[in-house]
């Protein structure tokens, strides 16, 4: 009687699970919302209903996906931002708004190499002084390094379109203003390059990606527009991983200058290869969660990493609205400043810029900063620690007295990434839903195409949970930050490079040796919101020095 009872249940059991089975798949085929659909989509956001509060979801569900359907039947562009905008600022945080004059302390003179490949290695800062003083003409800095774009471009795989026509025009009409004694700044006549994500008009605005490898963009971003408006002239479009992860993009894989069997890292992988390799002096990139640092110390160049809201994003390719950031890839410290000087500010195009002034005093002391380190990441014998702890010690042979702290936070981060997945997989909602993503070459598991089909079962409720706790993730790292000027910490230390993402904080990579492959390596520094003058201060303090900045790849120095 017993076993019978058994079997009973057993049968009972199977018939009702065929049942829900069965009413799984009509419902999936007829694309009914049911009991069933919603128990599988409870299962995905780890929620448990009853069967009456199914039943009085229904119509509401169904409401829903009505909308959803209609909304779909409109194409939003890319550049279509949300209306709700992310502000870093914590509560009582004013950014300084009073802009003085710069200091950049540049040399009166500077010798002028006799081999062009010597000039191609120069900075920023010592190439601005040579046009000034006019003993090198934008023209002929500007074909020095054309032909070597041209002789080294295919090699590294870095770039996808040369502007050279237009390269050469800007430079003879920026030696003509130096001829009739107009000088812009420390930028005029300066060649330089950009990651393919923004659209400059008149060109091919790829993003990296085989969908988009033909696709035109009739208007030229604010980044560049401001570079015109400083005299730099841009020579090239630079390569990035597609739709800014890695350094696999619809040609190729982007090189590393210094081991050509190693991608440059990305997302800003051709900006980063292109500087190491000399073919330009300074190029500019995007960080939404480390795609100038990581590109930065691959290629060992120097990288800045702004303040969100520091810089425009108008015309640029969105990936996360709320974490999305440019800035320059360059020689020094110094040199990422000046052309940080030149496109920061408010945009009335992008709601997302926050006023603020950006002042450099050469003069100022940097023994006037509170340094301090993130003591846990520089113990233990973690590769690079030897590296890094030999940064502390040089620093302290300047005279910095450096002060220990912890980032700690009691919000678990990685949580928060799905803010970057969701408002990814909403920036290319249409490439997803048309399958074009199918075009994309990258599709491992954790490339963009699975990522956001992946990211279309977050739900909306979690998102915003992420992003208040998001809200406690700023004020807990402005605490830390009240109380230092600047913070040393490991590039990869612990979680430090997803934090100040989601925080918006600006961030210094700079070169600090090699490891025992000879790959170039990196340490960064930290600063509070806006407050990239300090980080400026000790970069360049740091790199006069020592001279790992000044490190050229082998191959490329000819």
């Amino acid at each position: 009687m017993k076993h019978s009872n058994i079997r009973s249940q057993i049968s009972i059991f199977l018939l009702a699970a065929g049942f829900l089975l069965v009413g799984f798949i009509i419902g999936r085929q007829t694309g009914e919302i049911n009991h069933e659909s919603i128990m599988g989509a409870e299962a995905l956001a780890g929620l448990e209903f009853s069967p009456a509060e199914r039943d009085s979801m229904i119509q509401n569900l169904q409401g829903h996906r009505a909308s959803f359907e209609e909304m779909r039947k409109l194409s939003l562009p890319n550049s279509v931002s949300p209306s709700v905008a992310f502000n870093p600022l914590p509560h009582g945080f004013i950014p300084n708004q009073s802009q003085i004059a710069m200091n950049w302390g540049l040399p009166a003179s500077v010798n002028l190499p006799q081999k062009e490949h010597d000039i191609a290695y120069l900075g920023v800062a010592e190439l601005s002084v040579l046009i000034k003083n006019k003993q090198l003409s934008s023209e002929r800095l500007t074909r020095i390094y054309l032909d070597r774009i041209k002789t080294y471009g295919d090699t590294l795989q870095c770039l996808i379109t040369l502007m050279e026509e237009e390269a050469i025009v800007q430079a003879k009409a920026m030696d003509a203003e130096m001829a009739q004694g107009k000088y812009r700044g420390p930028l005029h006549g300066i060649p330089y390059g950009i990651k393919d994500l923004l659209a400059v008009k008149g060109t091919k605005t790829t993003w990296g990606a085989m969908p988009y490898k033909d696709q035109e963009i009739d208007e030229t971003a604010t980044v560049v527009e401001k570079l015109t408006e400083a005299g730099a002239v841009l020579l090239g479009k630079f390569t990035l991983g597609a739709l800014a992860m890695g350094d696999i993009w619809y040609g190729g894989v982007t090189k590393n200058p210094w081991n050509l069997n190693q991608g440059a890292s990305g997302s800003s992988a051709g900006s980063g290869s292109a500087v190491s390799a000399g073919l330009v002096p300074f190029a500019i990139g995007t960080e939404t969660l480390g795609s100038i640092v990581s590109p930065s110390t691959r290629n060992g160049v120097t990288g800045l990493r702004p303040t969100f809201g520091r810089v425009s994003r108008h015309g640029a390719m969105a990936l996360s609205w709320s974490m999305d950031k440019i800035g320059p890839m360059s020689r020094s410290a110094l040199d990422n400043a000046i052309v940080l000087a030149a496109i920061h500010g408010l945009d009335t195009k992008d709601k997302s810029t926050i006023p603020a002034a950006f002042n450099y005093d050469a003069k100022k002391n940097l023994k006037d900063l509170k340094i301090g380190y993130f003591a846990s990441y520089f113990e233990g014998e973690r590769p690079g620690n030897i590296r890094d702890r030999r940064v502390l010690d040089e620093l302290k042979a300047l005279g910095v007295e450096l002060h220990p702290v912890e980032l700690k936070t009691s919000v678990h981060v990685p949580s928060m990434l799905i803010t970057l997945y969701v408002e990814g997989a909403a920036a290319f909602d249409e490439m997803t839903r048309l399958d074009l993503d199918d075009m994309l070459v990258n599709q491992r598991r954790n490339a963009w195409p699975n990522l956001f089909r992946s990211s279309r079962f977050i739900p909306a409720v979690e998102y915003i949970q992420a992003n208040r706790f998001r809200s406690i993730l700023i004020e807990e790292v402005h605490k830390i930050f009240q109380e230092f000027d600047v913070i040393v910490t490991p590039s990869y230390g612990g979680n430090q490079l997803q934090v100040t993402n989601l925080t918006g904080h600006p961030a210094l990579c700079l070169p600090n040796g090699f490891d025992d492959n000879g790959s170039p390596t990196s340490i960064t520094f930290l600063a509070n919101l806006f407050d990239e003058e300090k980080l400026i201060m000790i970069g360049r303090a740091y790199q006069e020095a020592s001279d790992w900045q000044q490190k050229r790849p082998p191959l490329f120095d000819r």
